[in-house]
């Protein structure tokens, strides 16, 4: 079967017998808080109880942590969940994307046959996303993705664009959904967030997931910002009522008062990202200038089974609308993985 994703190291580890040093997923190297890791152990003894639909005590945190008000959040099984929640609640008819983005939001989308316009970035620009994207979104769009920063560009959307984009969206009574599970990587995360733009545009809803910065993929636990409670409450109804486990409600708390891991992981994020893509320039490939922890790159020599052949993973960008098999994605990781996959690199293209 061939997967959509990266991050297949169960695939890897029944064809070699061993675990990958995976460049395919975009999570943190630094693996699971211990505080966190603490937290699940300890909440398995309540396992025989089932989870708080509600999610009280995680959204109370959470609230607390971003000052906002606990009925604007909205947990959930993961950023994927609440995509495809979104998409069976509103069931838009026709909805607005930019190409390459992350392919859950096209495929929640064509599940419910909604009509999709992609909005080609260009290669040439970065794949920034300009004042373009905004004109396109007319009287007819029911929905508008963004990602930012974008998966698997790097790239974020300079804000006068985004201001554009929200009143446009306002304008015509479009959902616009905000995807900002890497924004957390940006080197200045707080000042590009549409999190104070919630209560003037109650059709924003803003996508965060504890599966990148705290390195839970494997928890499974996202999360809905919006200031109209109504829409969150349709999204509550999409789904299955208990979506988040007790053991998953437990790992956010945790994760949130993780402050020292966090500055950590920023900190190793912020020295890493530029080694890596002037190494991998200085290897003659194209590196888009990311800025979270992945870098996109473009390479006309296969990359994907030679480097797995050396135990190493990496993120072909084939499946991406407005990309080919001559792109691919690596997350950033510690200095000597790093510099494993760029020997490996040197070796394949030497």
């Amino acid at each position: 079967m061939q997967l959509v994703h990266g991050g297949d190291w169960a695939g890897f580890e029944t064809e070699y017998g061993r675990s990958p040093l995976d460049f395919s997923a975009n999570v943190s190297p630094l693996g699971v808080p211990q505080g966190v890791q603490d937290a699940v152990k300890a909440a398995v003894a309540a396992a025989d109880r089932y989870p708080d639909p509600l999610c009280r005590k995680l959204a109370g945190h959470i609230a607390e942590a971003g000052n906002l008000p606990q009925e604007w959040i909205l947990c959930g099984n993961g950023a994927a969940d609440l995509i495809w929640r979104l998409a069976a609640a509103l069931r838009p008819q026709k909805a607005l994307l930019p190409a390459p983005a992350f392919s859950e939001y096209e495929a929640a989308l064509r599940s419910v046959n909604c009509r999709i316009r992609r909005h080609f970035l260009l290669p040439e620009k970065d794949f920034t996303v300009e004042d373009s994207f905004a004109e396109a979104i007319t009287e007819q769009t029911g929905m508008v993705f963004l990602c930012e920063p974008n998966n698997p560009t790097g790239r974020t959307t300079p804000m006068p664009v985004l201001e554009h984009i929200m009143t446009r969206c306002a304008a015509v009574g479009a959902i616009l959904v905000v995807d900002e599970c890497f924004g957390d990587f940006l080197d200045e995360p707080d000042t590009h967030t549409l999190v104070p733009w919630l209560k003037k545009y109650p059709n924003l809803v803003i996508l965060k997931a504890f599966t990148k910065l705290y390195a839970m993929a494997g928890i499974r636990l996202g999360y809905a910002l919006c200031s109209d409670v109504e829409l969150l409450g349709r999204l509550r109804m999409a789904g299955p009522p208990w979506a988040v486990s007790t053991l998953a409600q437990a790992a956010g708390c945790a994760a949130l008062r993780e402050q020292p891991y966090v500055q950590s992981v920023r900190a190793l994020i912020r020295t890493q990202r530029p080694f890596l893509q002037r190494e991998l320039r200085r290897l003659g490939l194209r590196v888009v200038a990311g800025e979270a922890n992945y870098l996109l790159f473009r390479c006309r020599t296969p990359l994907i089974q030679p480097l797995r052949e050396r135990g190493i993973l990496l993120r072909s960008c084939e499946n991406y609308p407005g990309l080919d098999d001559t792109w691919y994605r690596t997350a950033v990781r510690t200095e000597e993985e790093n510099r494993r996959l760029l020997a490996a690199l040197k070796e394949i293209l030497s």
